[in-house]
């Protein structure tokens, strides 16, 4: 892993942008010492967005077919987006079938304990605990133990990912278990001991995975799988003073997914990070997210963290204006709500598919760019669009 720790200065995260090589990414990126860009986080706050990271390497003169597969990734997380601004809370429950023979709700002890047996797994839980991050591959490794070989439903187990990741989205994180799951696509995703060696560099025999593809379906669930764990997710918020506000001036709410530095950065402004208890109690994450989110924070300019609900602020009426960013996780918020900065603005609502969504994406960038990232029509894989 490139980073044991991830920047939070914005001049570093600029810094991450710009080392990212997208023909590189494009090759090896399924590796999990491959280079990947690491720049998740920093989407998935708000700090940066996809459209400013396809601008950056347009400028160092990389070609459209040369980012494709990124340009592909961000599509991903830009598609997953639209399904929960659509779906809005449905995202939670199972969106299109529900697979059946599943045996409990819960999260595999074994897989909230690091025991699974699979040593890229193991580790890769490990590095989530420590580091809060985990690669791709091992996000699909480790959903597909959980729910398609111990058959345990995705949705307690997708919040215990949730709580611990730097980069966590909902829309992402939720829509990615469903898809591994089964309850968002068309069959399960099921890896084997042959694929995690080849993609974690290991070289283990001999595991309940060790097996051909064909012989996955009819795999029982192994004793290691059957015992479940408790997860109590718990978030500790920083006791903050009430902040110091001026209504003469408009309020700027800001949140754990728009840490933003350059949102409406040349006007007079209360500027809030505001951390609301009934949130977290919903989606829980872990401490050592929230110390993220308000390290990322400190590149705001006169940017105050309060803890406390959007009630607590006083005399929300007297501002002569209430700004946010729109976003699913915050309807009641009050004002004006700028739109997100968009890859596709112009691509909304669900589509059938992420093809159905990518084709669009495509005829979209031929018409901003003239050009389209493949050539031909690129085949679409299984992917949880962390970068």
């Amino acid at each position: 892993m490139q980073f044991k720790t991830f920047p939070t200065s914005y001049q570093a995260i600029l810094d991450v942008i710009d080392a990212v090589d997208p023909v590189a990414y494009s090759r090896y990126r399924n590796h999990v010492d491959g280079p990947v860009t690491y720049l998740s986080p920093y989407i998935s706050r708000g700090v940066i967005s996809t459209k400013q990271v396809l601008n950056a390497l347009l400028e160092k003169g990389y070609t459209l077919k040369q980012s494709g597969k990124l340009i592909q990734e961000m599509a991903w997380r830009e598609y997953f987006q639209r399904v929960w601004q659509s779906l809005e809370d449905d995202i939670f429950r199972d969106i299109r079938s529900r697979y059946t023979g599943i045996r409990h709700a819960q999260v595999p002890k074994a897989v909230l304990d690091a025991s699974t047996g699979i040593e890229a797994i193991d580790q890769g839980i490990q590095d989530l605990y420590q580091f809060g991050y985990m690669h791709n591959h091992l996000r699909m490794y480790t959903a597909s133990i959980t729910c398609v070989t111990a058959k345990a439903h995705w949705l307690n187990p997708s919040k215990w990912m949730y709580y611990h990741l730097l980069d966590g989205d909902l829309a992402s994180n939720s829509c990615s278990w469903q898809w591994v799951a089964g309850s968002f696509s068309s069959k399960q995703y099921y890896c084997n001991q042959e694929n995690i060696n080849k993609y974690c560099g290991t070289n283990q025999k001999n595991t309940f995975l060790d097996k051909e593809y064909h012989e996955l379906p009819l795999l029982e669930t192994p004793a290691v799988l059957t015992e479940a764990g408790t997860f109590n997710p718990v978030t500790i918020l920083p006791a903050t003073q009430a902040p110091q506000l001026n209504h003469e001036l408009p309020l700027l709410l800001y949140n754990s997914y728009n840490l933003d530095p350059n949102w409406r950065k040349d006007i007079k402004a209360n500027r809030i990070l505001l951390l609301e208890p009934s949130h977290f109690r919903e989606y829980p994450v872990s401490e050592k997210v929230i110390r993220f989110i308000i390290a990322l924070a400190e590149n705001i300019e006169g940017i105050q963290v309060f803890t406390g609900e959007l009630a607590d602020l006083p005399e929300l009426q007297k501002f002569p204006a209430v700004y946010s960013k729109e976003h699913p996780a915050f309807p009641h918020y009050p004002g004006i709500k700028d739109e997100r900065d968009w890859l596709f603005p112009g691509i909304q609502g669900v589509h059938s598919s992420f093809f159905s969504y990518w084709k669009k994406s495509e005829r979209e960038l031929f018409r901003l760019y003239g050009e389209s990232p493949f050539p031909r029509p690129a085949k679409i894989k299984r992917q949880h669009a962390y970068l």
